[in-house]
């Protein structure tokens, strides 16, 4: 995939987080005709038989990796890709979906403290605003604006595991980063479906009540329809956009498109007909004020350099 200028990184990336925030609502309703184990199974296997097949018939040359390479994108996809999935699947039988998407609201304030200590310089004011704002829109979407939900908060087993996925989510963001510096988005991304995949498949069988197929040739036309759209859609151009956007720029901004996804997934809510409260409206536009606002500065300084020229 080739680079794209800064604002068609930020349509991309808006397309990514669109796309994984329509999952929620979408995959609920499937989740009642098939398990969560073969849901996240038949998504990466879509998704890396898409992708495979598109690299075949364009016909796009193969980058040559070592075996040390190979082990290093396979244990990024496991841990990245499908550890975050599986912690997910897991943490919310043991825990609420409110507390589980509190905790992922920190994912990119957790990434962008992780990669300022790695890259050993902190995080401008902007990023800080934007950041702590971002989170504070969020909460409010998740919460509806009720405070005694964020007391009561408390942490159990599920909700340590949903931490785990988090953790997991932001390495898996850094290091595409770090990956992408030798190795294409395509082939990155394939390899990681084809490990999320694998690795589900093996949890799975461990449990000894894995049908994925059986499941799949049982769903009604629309959930089938919402599964190829999960795995099509939200998985091929959601973890493309994504990764091209960590590339283009970096791990510490891309992150903070990851607060859209609750803002979307209320949204898709919305329109299949599930309410929407104003509290949660004035949510998603702190979420999104908080986005533009180092875009707004720069572009500022922008004209004002220009200013100062003519």
């Amino acid at each position: 995939m080739k680079s794209h200028t800064p604002y068609m990184t930020f349509v991309c990336l808006l397309i990514c987080v669109f796309s994984w925030g329509s999952v929620f609502p979408i995959a609920k309703r499937v989740l009642e005709e098939m398990s969560g184990e073969s849901l996240v199974f038949w998504r990466f296997t879509i998704a890396a038989v898409t992708l495979a097949l598109y690299i075949v018939f364009t016909r796009q040359a193969w980058p040559k990796l070592s075996l040390a390479q190979y082990i290093v994108i396979a244990l990024v996809g496991v841990i990245g890709v499908g550890g975050l999935n599986l912690a997910l699947f897991n943490g919310l039988q043991h825990t609420s979906a409110a507390n589980g998407a509190l905790i992922m609201a920190l994912s990119p304030l957790v990434t962008s403290i992780v990669n300022a200590l790695l890259q050993r310089e902190w995080l401008s004011r902007q990023q800080v605003f934007s950041l702590v704002g971002g989170l504070a829109g969020v909460l409010l979407v998740i919460t509806n604006g009720s405070v005694q939900q964020l007391l009561n908060f408390s942490f159990n087993q599920g909700d340590v595991m949903i931490a785990a996925g988090m953790l997991a989510w932001s390495g898996y963001t850094i290091c595409s980063q770090r990956v992408g510096h030798w190795l294409p988005v395509l082939p990155f991304t394939l390899l990681s479906m084809i490990a999320a995949s694998v690795s589900m498949s093996v949890v799975g069988l461990g449990r000894g009540e894995f049908h994925p197929w059986q499941e799949l040739m049982g769903l009604s036309t629309t959930a089938f329809s919402s599964v190829l759209y999960i795995g099509l859609f939200a998985t091929v151009l959601g973890y493309l956009f994504w990764i091209n956007g960590v590339k283009a720029l970096g791990p510490a901004k891309a992150s903070v498109f990851f607060n859209l996804v609750p803002v979307f997934a209320a949204l898709t809510a919305l329109a299949m007909g599930q309410a929407v409260t104003e509290i949660q409206l004035v949510g998603m536009l702190i979420v999104i004020l908080a986005l533009m606002l180092p875009m707004l500065v720069n572009l500022r300084a922008t004209r004002g350099l220009v200013v100062k020229r003519c």
